[in-house]
């Protein structure tokens, strides 16, 4: 029997556990997917545990993607981006990346968009942004950050290699972008949208990282505008995609983990 997990707080409504299950059947695999909320300051305790325990590998959120860097060997993504997400138990220290990048590339190509070349926007500076900015700089895109927060932007776009970056004000740039990716929590409590909604057009691709609710009010205005929609649950589905296979060396059932997360968002549960 192969264990796999969650470690965070909190981990209860995860759908992590669902996706994985549902491709642990698919593939005939005898294996669990099992969640842990260990404490803050026995963080490196509970990995060693897992680890000694036999664990294969661990998915991590909040509040542990920053606190576990110090313990594990993060290949480059995972320091670039500055969080982890994907640890496989096989060495010590563990080794570890952010399957999020993945979740922004897969969910793009899914739905045949190429970001090389392309002008983007990216909204936002936070974790999820810093996935965004990182998948389109490698795949070749142009760059520009915009957030609430000016001088975290530019920080952003400092260390990413992001063409530019500024305040949310700055979003006006959408009117000459191909990509948008709304990479903030905005929308999840049902507020408005972060940016200006009138810049829209319908040559755009839009990308939410927000999944419930299905429809943000970004999306809502791009769909009304022409623009072709990206839903949250992409990147959501494609990270775990990409953990799957880091584990397993194995192609993922894509298509079984997606009915997996489809059931999960319709039972009203809180994806993490």
């Amino acid at each position: 029997m192969e264990v796999f997990g969650l470690i965070g707080d909190p981990v209860t409504h995860s759908a992590s556990p669902s996706m994985h299950t549902a491709a642990y059947e698919a593939c005939a695999m005898e294996a669990r997917y099992v969640t842990f909320t260990p404490s803050a300051d026995g963080l490196e305790d509970a990995l060693r545990g897992a680890a000694a325990l036999g664990i294969r590998g661990l998915n991590v959120t909040i509040p542990f993607k920053q606190a576990v860097l110090p313990i594990v060997d993060a290949d480059t993504v995972a320091s670039r981006v500055g969080a982890v997400n994907t640890i496989t138990l096989d060495t010590w220290p563990p080794r570890a990346t952010n399957t999020d990048v993945a979740g922004v590339a897969r969910a793009l190509s899914h739905h045949g968009v190429d970001p090389a070349g392309a002008s983007a926007v990216v909204i936002g500076a936070g974790g999820a942004a810093r996935a965004a900015v990182h998948a389109l700089v490698t795949a070749g895109a142009t760059v520009h950050i915009a957030n609430r927060t000016p001088a975290r932007a530019e920080s952003l776009a400092a260390e990413l290699g992001a063409e530019s970056a500024g305040g949310l004000e700055t979003a006006t740039r959408i009117a000459e972008a191909e990509l948008v990716l709304q990479m903030t929590s905005v929308g999840m409590q049902g507020e408005a949208s972060p940016i200006d909604t009138s810049v829209l057009h319908s040559d755009l691709v839009v990308f939410e990282a927000v999944y419930t609710p299905k429809e943000t009010p970004v999306l809502e205005a791009a769909s009304a505008a022409g623009a072709r929609t990206i839903e949250g649950r992409w990147m959501l589905l494609y990270q775990g995609v990409a953990a799957f296979e880091t584990w397993t060396g194995r192609d993922a059932p894509v298509a079984a983990m997606s009915d997996a997360l489809e059931e999960h968002l319709r039972s009203g549960e809180r994806p993490f």
